[in-house]
């Protein structure tokens, strides 16, 4: 008798672990956040905290998990009363089932938190790592780790996704949108690409520049910037420029060649057409206008 080889179908596999991490934050912690190309979770084991992801605002609180799959903005804050503690785990995985996970923010129970559990302790026991260090890029192996964690951190975090996405039609998405705290976000982010156009007033940088910088695409930075500034960013960002001209004109220290320069702009020409535009007025006509004394 011949026997017959029966393969296995893998509905859902982990093809790669980036990070592991369990954080006990501060109250105020804040992490100002990041894209990335693979999937990441976050479970909030104690307390809640306030999460973006692109341009949604929510609250978690314990027993909640939210997945972020790639490219997609995400950071987090701390509510300021309650030190949270938070698992965040990222991966890479290119099954199609893996995308019942997108936009999702659901609640686990013991099950899923046992398996969250053995993944922290393999993961101690398979990489020297710090898992509670936020900047944590790359994962260092332990040589002398015992035989098959690695292979338990996969098996377990398998498990723990199949069985959440079996278990689909009983447990429904928890709705957690906030405006407030999308509100919260974008004033953050403000404060934060406007503190980068000044450490770079000097520069001439460009809008993709701030996209990079910022992880937000050209369509939300174009409408932050015109929500809270009435203005675009490269507009700000010029306008920044010629106040820093004008405070340099009257204190006097530079010529205008010197103060073009020190601004970036390309010639004296281009430096006094943009002044100009902005001011109705040359460089030295500000200069010696009543305007500056006073």
């Amino acid at each position: 008798m011949e026997y017959i080889k029966t393969t296995l179908k893998e509905a859902l596999t982990i093809k790669r672990i980036v990070t592991i991490h369990y954080f006990e934050y501060a109250k105020n912690y804040i992490f100002e956040g990041e894209k990335h190309d693979f999937w990441e979770f976050l479970v909030v084991d104690k307390g809640d905290v306030e999460v973006m992801a692109d341009t949604n605002g929510y609250k978690l609180k314990q027993g909640e998990i939210i997945f972020h799959k790639p490219k997609e903005f995400h950071n987090v804050w701390a509510n300021g009363k309650v030190a949270p503690n938070l698992i965040v785990i990222a991966f890479e995985s290119n099954s199609k089932a893996i995308r019942y996970f997108e936009n999702k923010i659901l609640s686990i129970g013991d099950y899923e938190k046992n398996l969250l559990t053995q993944i922290i302790r393999e993961a101690k026991k398979a990489f020297s790592s710090p898992l509670d260090l936020p900047s944590l890029k790359k994962l260092e192996k332990k040589p002398d780790s015992p035989f098959g964690c690695e292979q338990l951190i996969k098996v377990y975090l398998e498990q723990m996704l199949i069985y959440m996405i079996r278990k689909r039609d009983s447990i429904k998405p928890v709705s957690k949108l906030s405006t407030s705290v999308k509100e919260r976000s974008d004033e953050d982010m403000m404060k934060k690409i406007i503190a980068f156009l000044n450490e770079n007033i000097s520069e001439n940088i460009t809008f993709e520049d701030v996209c990079r910088f910022s992880f937000l695409s050209k369509t939300n930075l174009k409408v932050l910037f015109k929500e809270k500034s009435d203005m675009s960013v490269m507009e700000y960002y010029r306008k920044l420029k010629i106040e820093e001209a004008k405070k340099m004109i009257r204190e006097g220290e530079n010529n205008f060649t010197q103060i073009a320069s020190l601004l970036g702009y390309t010639s004296i020409h281009y430096f006094s057409r943009h002044f100009k535009k902005a001011t109705g007025m040359t460089p030295s006509q500000y200069s010696s206008s009543v305007k500056i004394k006073i």
